[in-house]
């Protein structure tokens, strides 16, 4: 459980990767939203989820843009065909907050092969959107949905870039509460690097009959 409980929006997220994120999120006390383009969608995600949690947090639904004002910090989970417009539709909600972006630049049907967009990135391209009053931050490209739906511990890192270090620290926090190892991966310019190891990964989980390859970074220590 949180010290204090914030309000999270999962953006788009009715997915798997947004449903499993949310799941963790509000099995660790936070007020979670789940945010679709059909608000019908999201209320049924959340009831989902809700069973699942044996009704145990706060999980509720709403169409994006209401659940972006409503909530301190948004989380978007949108395929990269929906990142554009789902930014543009929520914009001035935004604005003020931080925004992690989850987003990555995926073109299929080559989706084993790294795509980038000319921003750089899914999350640079967020930036150019959203403009300097959104503190926008790069993570959880790496985690497979698989994982998150369950209550075991994930043997994989999440890499957290992002445009100002206060950002990072408060997603890195949200890293934790999902039960996940997080590190410090710099500037949101970094993104470029994990966001495209996103394919790499895609490629090793076809070539060596995997579903779920991570990474785990070797030679650090978190700091107490």
């Amino acid at each position: 459980m949180t010290d204090t409980p914030i309000t999270l929006a999962v953006l788009g997220g009715t997915g798997k990767e947004g449903k499993g994120l949310a799941f963790r999120w509000a099995r660790a006390g936070y007020n979670v939203i789940i945010g679709s383009r059909a608000a019908e969608k999201a209320e049924a995600a959340a009831a989902e989820l809700t069973e699942m949690l044996a009704g145990k947090a706060s999980v509720s639904g709403m169409d994006n843009l209401a659940a972006a004002q409503k909530a301190s910090l948004c989380v978007l989970t949108v395929p990269y065909s929906a990142h554009k417009d789902t930014l543009l539709a929520v914009k001035d909600a935004l604005q003020g907050k931080i925004l992690v972006d989850v987003t990555v630049p995926l073109v299929p049907p080559k989706v084993a092969k790294v795509q980038m967009p000319p921003a750089g990135s899914s999350a640079q391209e967020a930036v150019e959107i959203l403009g300097e009053g959104v503190q926008v931050v790069d993570a959880f490209q790496n985690i497979s949905y698989e994982h998150l739906l369950h209550g075991e511990d994930v043997p994989c890192d999440v890499l957290v870039m992002g445009t100002s270090k206060a950002a990072r620290e408060e997603v890195l926090k949200l890293v934790a509460a999902a039960g996940l190892t997080g590190w410090d991966a710099g500037p949101i310019e970094n993104s470029v690097v994990v966001e495209g190891l996103t394919s790499v990964l895609i490629h090793l989980n076809k070539t060596y009959g995997s579903t779920h390859a991570g990474i785990k970074l070797t030679g650090l220590s978190p700091k107490q």
